[in-house]
């Protein structure tokens, strides 16, 4: 299990897995290394007590993508055997981050440009910054928008058209206009979004894991189901969730007029998780509660 990376930090606290790339003052641009080690970590947290997590960059930017002179510049010596194994590290990435039965949250704090973007797009939900931008640049170095999963993701969250003008032009586009299209979650203060981002990954690891996992694995794998398909794997799903000890520590909870506890949550020194309107900062802005559409 790697839990130890050296490209950037990694802590794991109340049931709260909070990873933070560290390289500010390349705003957080990604090495071979750090999509090892990343697309490692996601791996291996599915066997760790996290039961959330949050992924941020240091500094004033959130990822600016493939370092240029750590990446870039060496792709151009690599023949197409080469070139090919390195997209599909990059899109090794993607794809641990979706398949985490965890709910992954990003806290934009700045730029999150080309594989940044697309990073943040994998996550399930999205808090950015004020100042945050958002950019699916590659367009703009000769490339196709599609890359690391840009175009499966994208038209899920915004629609195909705003993906398409997103993925076609490669512009820079705002936090506001991120929150217009569905792109993020809420917009807040710069300085809030690690905390909200925080909080809500708290009451996620206070909350039922297993039903958590199942929610994520439905909202993927339904995507492609015809309505009678997705319900009858919701029923089934559901059925799962009814037989799990959390069901019935929820019904006993509620008798009670206590906070329940679920199988395996960090409750630390608290005896319940935040409540909602405790939970974070007020938002400047709010958007569509759902990871996807």
């Amino acid at each position: 299990m790697t839990l130890t990376p050296r490209s950037f930090q990694l802590e794991i606290a109340r049931g709260v897995a909070e990873i933070t790339l560290s390289r500010p003052d390349r705003l957080n641009a990604l090495t071979f290394e750090i999509y090892g080690e990343l697309t490692a970590t996601f791996r291996s947290l599915e066997r760790s007590a996290a039961r959330a997590v949050v992924l941020t960059g240091e500094g004033r930017g959130f990822c600016s993508g493939g370092d240029v002179e750590g990446i870039i510049a060496e792709l151009f010596a690599r023949d197409a055997r080469g070139l090919l194994e390195f997209t599909r590290v990059t899109g090794a990435l993607i794809q641990s981050i979706c398949e985490l039965r965890r709910p992954v949250i990003a806290a934009v704090n700045g730029v999150a440009v080309g594989a940044g973007a697309v990073i943040a797009a994998a996550c399930d939900l999205r808090i950015a910054a004020a100042s945050a931008r958002f950019g699916f640049i590659f367009p703009k170095v000769g490339l196709s928008g599609a890359d690391m999963g840009a175009s499966y993701l994208l038209p899920r969250i915004v629609g195909h058209g705003r993906a398409a003008e997103l993925l076609f032009f490669g512009d820079l586009i705002g936090a506001d206009e991120a929150l217009r299209i569905g792109l993020v979650n809420r917009v807040v203060p710069d300085g809030d979004a690690l905390p909200l981002a925080r909080a809500w990954a708290e009451r996620l690891a206070h909350g039922p894991a297993f039903a958590h996992a199942i929610t994520k694995q439905m909202l993927e794998s339904e995507r492609t189901m015809p309505l009678a398909a997705a319900i009858e794997a919701e029923a089934q799903a559901q059925a799962l969730c009814m037989a799990h000890p959390d069901f019935r520590e929820a019904y006993e909870a509620n008798k009670a007029k206590r906070p329940p506890r679920f199988e395996g949550a960090a409750l630390g020194d608290a005896a319940a998780a935040p409540a909602e309107d405790d939970a974070a900062p007020t938002p400047r802005a709010t958007g569509p509660s759902a990871p996807r559409t």
